[in-house]
């Protein structure tokens, strides 16, 4: 049985302390990245910020009119709506952007930098609700886009299998099932903690929202994140200083 256009579509409730709360931990992690002299992560999870709002505002919001938000049943107007989906596409995006490339990496502090991060997700929002009432909601619909996703996600992954396949030295080939592990992982970390807090409600469609999700919207980013964190790293190295020719 197939499903309606209308069935996937992903809502967020929450209220202003839980944005307060994200938002200062969001200025830890930047000013962590930076005390550890991760330039390079730090300057990547930035780009991640912006390029989900270039996304979010610019294509869902403003071009395809798929994402909506409310405060306290009242939609909002452009620059409200503006300042929070800015809010999101920064958490989200420096969040999902550092995780990712700490992980491609092999970070030697991996373990604590993900414990940080995914704790955090699953942490915040069991403290936001000291604020009140979700008195937020922000919802957009996925029938106009995923289909697309799904056809950028098949070609970055198809590039890189067809470049496995030919080159012959096996050291050079890329680690696609690696990739698909980061990418479907970061998504469904961070589904799973909206998810069980309610701030993604739980319905019919909450298990699907979650799977299609995880499968898609982050991971069909992998491969050409891949290619430009091989490009980066024969450059530079997370402190900015060059790598040792060997």
């Amino acid at each position: 049985m197939f499903l309606s256009s209308e069935i996937i579509t992903p809502t967020r409730n929450f209220n202003l302390l839980y944005i307060i709360l994200d938002s200062c931990f969001i200025l830890f992690l930047l000013g962590l990245l930076l005390f550890k002299k991760k330039y390079i992560t730090l300057l990547w999870s930035l780009a991640g910020g912006v390029l989900y709002f270039i996304v979010d505002f610019g294509y869902f919001y403003l071009l395809s009119h798929t994402r909506t938000i409310t405060i306290n049943s009242v939609e909002a107007n452009t620059l409200k709506t503006a300042l929070v989906l800015l809010w999101m596409s920064l958490s989200y995006g420096i969040t999902n952007f550092a995780f990712i490339w700490l992980c491609l990496k092999k970070d030697k502090d991996l373990k604590y930098w993900l414990l940080l991060i995914v704790g955090w997700w699953l942490v915040c929002p069991a403290i936001a609700t000291l604020g009140g009432d979700a008195t937020i909601k922000t919802y957009r619909t996925t029938n106009a886009y995923h289909g697309i996703m799904a056809i950028i996600l098949v070609v970055g992954y198809l590039i890189l299998i067809i470049h496995d396949l030919v080159v012959k030295d096996k050291t050079k080939r890329s680690p696609i099932l690696t990739l698909n592990l980061i990418g479907i992982s970061v998504q469904f970390a961070w589904e799973f903690a909206l998810l069980v807090h309610g701030i993604r409600p739980f319905n019919d469609a909450s298990f699907m929202t979650l799977i299609v999700d995880s499968l898609i919207e982050t991971n069909l980013g992998m491969p050409f994140i891949y290619l430009i964190y091989k490009f980066v790293s024969r450059k530079r190295n997370d402190d900015l200083s060059k790598p040792q020719v060997e």
